[in-house]
C-alpha cells in the first residue's frame, strides 16, 4: 500500500509539474505576444534595422544624421556578445527609463529614452520578453561621428538636468480612460514628440510647440505639425482621416508618406488596433492648435 501511494504521489507530483510548465510556457508566449503588439506601438523600432544596406533585423548599424553628427543604432538583438543578450530586466528598464547604460555611461538623446522613460513597468517587461525572442545577430556597434563637444558623453549629466524628467507615465484623472490611452501611446510608446517637435540649439524639445513640427525632422525630413491648427496641422483630420494615415500611409489627398515616417507605419504603427488609434485620435484632437508651418512649398496639407 505505501509503494502504491508513494508512485501516486510521484505520478501526481509528476502531472502537476507537467502542467506548472505549460503554465509557464503559455505565460511567456503571452508575454511575446503583448511585447511585440508594444514594439508596433514603438513603430517597429525601425531605427535599429538597417534597411537600406540589407542589414539585419534590430542589428543596428543604420546611420542616423543630425545637426550634432551622425549616430549610429545599436543592435538590439539578444546576441550575448554584441547585442543586449546578457541583459538583466534591470538593465533594460534603467536603460528605457533612466537613459543609462549598464555599464553606468549616459545614452545620448539620439535614443528617444526622454519618450520611453513613460513606459510602464509592466510594459517594459513585455517588450523585453519580445526581444528576447527574436532572432539574435551578431554584430558589433559602430561608433558615432560627433564633433566635439557633441561627443562628450559625461556632458549629457548635464543635458538630462536641463530637459529630462524620467518617470512612467501618470494619467490626468480629469481626463477619460481613452484619452489617457492616447496620451500615454503618444508621448512613451510611439515617441511622437521625439520626431515632431521643434528642438532648439543644444537638442531640447520647445515644450511650448509640443508637436507643432520642424524641418529638422529625422535623418533631415520634415516632421509635419500633427496639432489641430486648421491650416498648418491636422485640424481638418478625421479619426477616420488618421487612421488611414496609420494603416496605410496614404493621407486625406491620397498621396502617400516617405521617409521615416513610411518605414515606422510599415514597420509598426499599421498593427495598431482600432481602439488605440481611436484613442490617438482623440488626443491629437485635444491639443492646443499650433500655427506652425514646416511644409515645403506648395504642399497642401500636413505629412507633404
Amino acid at each position: 500500500m505505501g509503494a502504491w501511494r508513494r508512485a501516486a504521489f510521484l505520478g501526481l507530483a509528476g502531472l502537476l509539474a507537467i502542467a506548472g510548465a505549460g503554465q509557464a510556457r503559455a505565460q511567456a508566449a503571452d508575454a511575446i505576444a503583448r511585447g511585440e503588439y508594444l514594439f508596433h506601438a514603438a513603430g517597429g523600432c525601425s531605427c535599429h534595422t538597417d534597411v537600406k544596406h540589407g542589414g539585419a533585423f534590430l542589428a543596428g548599424g543604420r546611420p542616423l544624421k543630425t545637426p550634432f553628427g551622425v549616430f549610429y543604432s545599436p543592435n538590439i538583438t539578444p546576441d550575448p556578445e554584441t547585442g543586449i543578450g546578457r541583459w538583466s530586466f534591470a538593465d533594460f528598464r534603467r536603460a528605457m527609463r533612466e537613459g543609462v547604460a549598464p555599464d553606468g555611461s549616459h545614452y545620448f538623446p539620439a535614443f528617444p529614452y526622454p519618450a520611453f522613460t513613460g513606459i510602464s513597468d509592466a510594459d517594459l517587461a513585455d517588450l523585453k520578453a519580445y526581444l528576447d525572442s527574436v532572432a539574435p545577430v551578431s554584430r558589433e556597434n559602430h561608433p558615432h561621428e560627433l564633433a566635439a563637444p557633441f561627443g562628450w558623453r559625461f556632458l549629457v549629466a548635464a543635458w538630462k538636468w536641463l530637459y529630462f524628467k524620467p518617470g512612467p507615465f501618470r494619467p490626468d484623472p480629469e481626463r477619460g480612460a481613452r484619452w489617457n490611452r492616447g496620451a500615454y501611446l503618444a508621448t512613451a510608446l510611439a515617441h511622437c514628440g521625439e520626431c515632431h517637435s521643434p528642438r532648439d540649439a543644444l537638442g531640447g524639445i520647445d515644450r511650448d510647440r509640443w508637436l507643432a513640427g520642424t524641418r529638422q525632422g529625422p535623418e533631415g525630413a520634415i516632421a509635419p505639425n500633427i496639432t489641430p491648427d486648421a491650416e498648418t496641422g491636422i485640424g481638418d483630420w478625421s479619426p477616420g482621416d488618421l487612421a488611414t494615415l496609420l494603416k496605410t500611409g496614404l493621407k486625406p489627398d491620397f498621396d502617400d508618406v516617405q521617409g521615416p515616417m513610411a518605414e515606422a507605419i510599415a514597420q509598426g504603427y499599421r498593427y495598431l488596433r482600432d481602439d488605440d488609434i481611436a484613442a490617438l485620435a482623440e488626443y491629437l484632437a485635444s491639443l492646443p492648435p499650433i500655427r506652425n508651418d514646416v511644409r515645403p512649398p506648395g504642399a497642401a496639407s500636413a505629412f507633404d
